[in-house]
């Protein structure tokens, strides 16, 4: 059971950023994470802003150079069955494919799916925690299987995106409209580690609407997967994720990104692991090497440390697969 609020559908994109701007609002896309946030109580609402009918905030297009943009509520089922997408970021469609059920896949956005509340249980539960601005992570020292292992730093959520790995590894930015107008934000800095501030997910100020995600041209020899470990094969989160896109030159690695989910409460690229692949040859050597640099610096939990050699295991599997296609 929900609390009353009161609703405005938006004719504009302004009007709902004026909408947002009036004392705790919130905004309604696909509606599959906030409905649930209310009736969980995560949050309360004295006002929901509804931008389902604005149309220009929807589909795929292609810009000057081959790159395309999306608009913030295009569908995840849109995005996975593209044609374009798969033919130039298919990551990205394997990711989006990999999100929740047919159902929710069919009625969430891609921009609600990068700004969607934590799954934590104590978060979504009936515990004030330091998130939702108590005193306390009870994931710390409670039941943290499924927590993070890099960057908890105070709160030990992980990021419950598929979409948002992939979108940092391809370099995608973020277009936001907002009271002071539109601004761009890379999708590497859209998101908020707990360091800087616990109590937000995004960089979004009061008024702020993602509306597009823009994907730049793809490179010549770009290689790019996205693989999902969760513990059903249905509709869950992800135990341990990782989004890849090598740059390649025949057999070597000219440039590398490696963004894993399910690690940290943000998409957490593994610097030490893509430095040591950029100059060399995509070999078993170099795979290993990389693998295990992409571990360095983990903080198991009491109850997680199973997921340090599930990611190291499952970029090393990954990392082998994209040699193997090279080749």
């Amino acid at each position: 059971m929900t609390a009353g609020f009161s609703y405005l559908r938006a004719r504009s994109i302004n009007e709902a950023i004026s909408g947002l701007l009036k004392s705790n609002a919130r905004i309604l896309a696909g509606g599959t994470d906030l409905l649930g946030c209310l009736r969980d109580h995560v949050f309360t609402t004295d006002m929901v802003v509804s931008i389902s009918g604005l149309k220009e905030l929807r589909g795929i297009r292609e810009t000057a150079g081959g790159g395309l943009t999306i608009g913030a509520l295009t569908t995840i089922t849109e995005i996975s069955e593209s044609r374009a997408i798969r033919e130039r970021y298919p990551a990205l469609v394997q990711a989006a494919a990999n999100v929740a059920s047919p159902q929710l896949r069919n009625q969430g956005t891609i921009g609600g799916n990068l700004c969607q509340k934590p799954r934590c249980w104590y978060y979504r539960g009936e515990f004030h925690c330091i998130r939702k601005g108590g005193d306390r992570c009870y994931a710390f020292s409670g039941e943290n299987q499924y927590h993070c292992i890099f960057g908890g730093d105070g709160c030990y959520v992980v990021h419950p995106s598929d979409t948002a790995p992939t979108l940092v590894a391809y370099g995608a930015t973020a277009h936001i409209g907002g009271p002071a107008g539109m601004r761009t934000v890379p999708l590497e800095h859209f998101f908020i580690p707990p360091a800087k501030d616990v109590t937000k997910e995004t960089v979004l100020e009061a008024g702020e609407i993602v509306t597009e995600i823009f994907l730049p041209p793809p490179p010549a020899g770009l290689k790019s997967s996205y693989r999902k470990v969760r513990a059903r094969q249905s509709w869950d989160f992800a135990l341990a994720g990782v989004a890849l896109a090598l740059q390649m030159t025949e057999n070597t690695v000219t440039d590398a990104r490696i963004v894993l989910s399910g690690a940290a409460p943000v998409p957490w690229r593994s610097i030490d692991a893509e430095q040591a692949l950029v100059g060399s040859v995509l070999d078993a050597d170099a795979v290993d090497r990389a693998a295990s640099l992409s571990i360095i610096g983990a903080r198991p939990l009491k109850h997680n440390a199973y997921k340090i050699p599930l990611f190291r295991g499952m970029i090393e599997e990954e990392l082998l697969n994209i040699s193997q296609v090279q080749l």
